[in-house]
């Protein structure tokens, strides 16, 4: 079991790109509504080549190594989930968990998703695809939390204690800070998420 992704909603969606990809991520993939349609604006096109469009992007993926992180158009920056890169064995073994403890599972062909009741999701994926190969890897997150229940009903839910995920108190549920192999220094992208390597850790 492996974290390897986040994913928010945001008015953000250029500059988040940018942010990212001054990090060294690459852009996987770019889909936009368009007419009712899902319409791809992968690379190599570049945001001079379709900007005066005003598309509407439902979602960017950007990679770099182990870690994949999507984010598409809202009204302002919402933290919507993270992903765990699972096995079969495991996928099953969460989701038995997670009905045990009374949360919707939703299983799909692609990925499935374990519903929280703390309106925060959890991907679960198993395949090998989702990152790309290179030593850069999610090591560990700081969630804001108004709940101090949420990490107890984790640690429930995982069966361990969750040492990539800690918890600090806060107004609402958001993505505080994340760390990061593979990167140095450390930097805030568009969204609010304090970004550091992983070599450069330091309490906000």
């Amino acid at each position: 079991m492996k974290l390897f992704h986040y994913h928010f909603w945001t008015d953000r969606v250029e500059e988040t790109e940018t942010f990212y990809r001054r990090l060294g991520f690459r852009v996987e993939g770019r889909y936009a509504m368009e007419r009712g349609t899902v319409t791809p604006y992968h690379p190599p096109l570049e945001w001079d080549d379709f900007r005066e469009n005003a598309l509407i992007f439902r979602i960017i993926e950007v990679r770099k190594g182990n870690i994949n992180i999507t984010f598409g158009a809202g009204k302002k920056p919402i933290f919507d989930h993270i992903g765990y890169l699972v096995s079969d064995e495991e996928l099953k073994q969460l989701c038995n968990r997670a009905d045990v403890m009374g949360w919707k599972t939703e299983v799909g062909a692609r990925r499935t998703f374990i519903y929280t009741p703390y309106r925060f999701k959890i991907e679960l994926q198993t395949r090998k695809d989702a990152v790309d190969e290179g030593d850069a890897y999610l090591a560990r997150l700081v969630m804001e939390s108004p709940d101090e229940s949420f990490e107890r009903e984790l640690e429930r839910l995982f069966h361990r204690g969750k040492v990539e995920i800690s918890f600090v108190s806060g107004a609402q549920l958001h993505l505080r800070e994340v760390f990061m192999n593979g990167l140095e220094g450390s930097s805030k992208d568009p969204n609010k998420v304090i970004v550091t390597g992983l070599n450069d850790e330091k309490r906000h």
